[in-house]
């Protein structure tokens, strides 16, 4: 699913379509509408890099509209996952100028 140079080092997520990098962004959306009071929706997840520390941090650009109209914005989003204690926590969420990618 990614390539890390080492130990720490951000890599790239390969298949931004992995069915646990979506799980990721639409958990990403969803708990970013309820602190925030939005009602975003999840559209899909554009590109992505992964850490490995103690846990495990994604960083990944999501598209995703505000149903008004069928244009997405793109949003920088972080994600502290920890799968052996079952826990995910969004850690920032940022909306991106132009499509700005990482």
């Amino acid at each position: 699913m990614f390539v890390s140079e080492s130990f720490g080092d951000w890599g790239p997520i390969r298949d931004v379509k992995d069915p646990h990098v979506i799980k990721i962004g639409q958990f990403e959306v969803f708990d970013y509408n309820k602190q925030s009071k939005y009602v975003l929706k999840f559209m899909n997840v554009v590109h992505g890099e992964i850490q490995i520390v103690s846990s495990i941090n994604y960083r990944l650009v999501v598209e995703a509209n505000d149903g008004n109209n069928s244009a997405g914005k793109m949003y920088e989003v972080v994600v502290l996952d920890q799968p052996w204690m079952k826990t995910m926590n969004l850690t920032s969420f940022t909306p991106l100028l132009k499509n700005r990618f990482l």
